[in-house]
């Protein structure tokens, strides 16, 4: 994995746009394997920016999200459509049929999660896949224990993640317990990956990924068995890394 640290926060986002402008630019077809959460927003803001001002073109695109709450509807404030929409889909000119996110009402989840495959596999496969990293070692809604083999299903959300999410609710009670993510297989079915971390609370889960044993118990060490994975973190979340990575 090739491991880059930036001093911040604002630069991490610069660096993961302009890789993710790049490969637009290089393929206008490109399709986006895009995240949610906290620390993709400043991404997010920065394509916006190069899209409008730049004027890097999303028209020929598509792209497929890591996953949505099992239970919301698409429209509800909280729901990964809506953050999506909110934070870039609305601001640039992908359009809104090539966009896809995981359907968490469907009443027939099982389904969803073949049907959501297959539309990745039709598209032919993710080009560049966004990822964040939970505190736990999460990728996606990928907990610990998830193995190398899993494909998009109905995931049950840790204690941990589901209040590191709370902020986004009026209270923990109305975070929904399951969500619908990509599975490690599907992530690793990427042709590339940029995984973003920043802040100290990161440091430890970066750590185990890039200099821990390859375990399920913490799902993003399992991205060391991807040809090309770029690994974005700023100062904070990589003050755990040995010195001769740091280097």
């Amino acid at each position: 994995m090739k491991l880059v640290i930036v001093k911040d926060y604002n630069d991490m986002s610069k660096q993961a746009a302009k890789l993710i402008a790049e490969e637009v630019t290089r393929n206008p077809k490109t399709v986006l394997g895009l995240a949610t959460g906290g620390t993709p927003v400043g991404m997010y803001r920065e394509l916006v920016s190069l899209h409008q001002q730049d004027g890097v073109d999303f028209s020929q695109a598509q792209s497929f999200n890591l996953d949505e709450y099992v239970g919301l509807p698409s429209l509800h404030p909280q729901s990964y459509r809506t953050y999506m929409n909110e934070n870039l889909f609305a601001h640039i000119n992908l359009p809104a049929e090539k966009t896809h996110v995981p359907q968490g009402d469907a009443e027939d989840l099982e389904a969803e999660c073949k049907r959501y495959e297959q539309a990745i596999a039709q598209a032919g496969g993710i080009d560049i896949q966004v990822l964040g990293i939970g505190n736990n070692g999460h990728i996606g809604f990928n907990e610990p224990g998830s193995t190398k083999d899993t494909t998009t299903r109905v995931v049950a959300l840790t204690q941990s993640t589901m209040e590191a999410n709370a902020r986004y609710f009026d209270s923990i009670q109305e975070v929904p317990t399951q969500a619908v993510s990509m599975g490690i297989q599907t992530i690793l079915g990427a042709k590339k990956i940029i995984l973003l971390a920043s802040g100290e609370a990161k440091a430890q889960a970066v750590s185990q990924m890039l200099e821990g044993e390859l375990t399920a118990d913490v799902p993003a060490s399992l991205l060391q068995l991807h040809p090309d994975v770029t690994v974005i973190v700023d100062e904070e979340a990589a003050s755990a890394l040995s010195a001769k990575l740091r280097s």
